[in-house]
């Protein structure tokens, strides 16, 4: 986070950062772990993963996350978490495409799966980011980019929309309005507004459907308190509608696919 902020859910946002470089203190990469060096970088390099509590820098961490061939792709994610996590918040990560990078680095590591401390960690701080994501005015990652992270980091939905419905602020009103304007034409078009990670047509169909369900339930009445036009609105209640319902519809937008 680039500002100084007190509030609730900055704290615990820190305090989530710092559970996480307690937790995973004096994790290394797998001591057998290769990388070839055209492709991630000089042996040197491949050393600093497999040294405790040595900080990367911006491109070796960036070279790190992105690569997808390690062998023991659990050990690196321990090694890089407290650092990468920290660089997320502060908006420093640039995914390839979308944060369905930042979940798929996440979830290659099988974290769930991981002793409970470390497991919990984890959860802790993706809850923790989320919750400030939503509360703050202006946080560094867009919450309609780091609901994709969350969401593909943890396989569901359902919490985190659980949260954006019991987090009534402007701040989450606005980030509300955000996130439906820049996934209106693919949600009207009937697709999730990312690429999920390795999940099959019947799991996206789901997907799909629980995210237009709650945003036909919850965005109607907050996105009249934020203020937002009615053009937005129209496109919030097609949501909720399917088939000619929609597309017959005289507020249709006349989008293509």
């Amino acid at each position: 986070m680039t500002n100084p902020d007190r509030s609730p859910a900055a704290l615990r946002l820190a305090a989530a950062l710092d559970g996480l470089a307690m937790t995973f203190r004096g994790m290394t990469a797998n001591p057998d772990e290769t990388a070839c060096e055209c492709h991630f970088g000089s042996v040197a390099d491949l050393a600093l993963l497999k040294t405790p509590d040595v900080e990367l820098d911006p491109d070796l961490l960036r070279r790190t996350w992105q690569a997808s061939w390690w062998d023991d792709h659990a050990s690196v994610l321990r090694r890089v978490l407290p650092q990468f996590a920290t660089a997320l918040v502060g908006g420093l990560i640039e995914p390839w495409s979308d944060f369905v990078d930042v979940g798929r680095f996440l979830v290659r590591g099988n974290w769930r799966q991981w002793p409970t401390d470390q497991a919990a960690a984890v959860q802790e701080f993706l809850d923790a980011w989320w919750l400030y994501t939503l509360t703050a005015p202006s946080p560094e990652v867009p919450a309609y980019e780091t609901f994709v992270g969350v969401v593909e980091a943890s396989g569901s939905l359902t919490p985190w929309l659980a949260t954006w419905e019991t987090v009534r602020t402007p701040a989450a009103d606005q980030h509300l309005a955000q996130a439906i304007e820049r996934w209106e034409y693919d949600l009207l078009g009937g697709v999730l507004p990312w690429n999920p990670w390795l999940t099959s047509e019947e799991e996206d169909d789901r997907r799909y459907a629980e995210l237009t369900s709650w945003i036909a339930r919850h965005a109607p009445d907050r996105l009249r308190r934020h203020g937002a036009s009615e053009r937005l609105l129209h496109g919030v209640r097609l949501i909720g509608l399917t088939g000619p319902d929609r597309w017959e519809d005289p507020h249709w937008p006349g989008y293509r696919y």
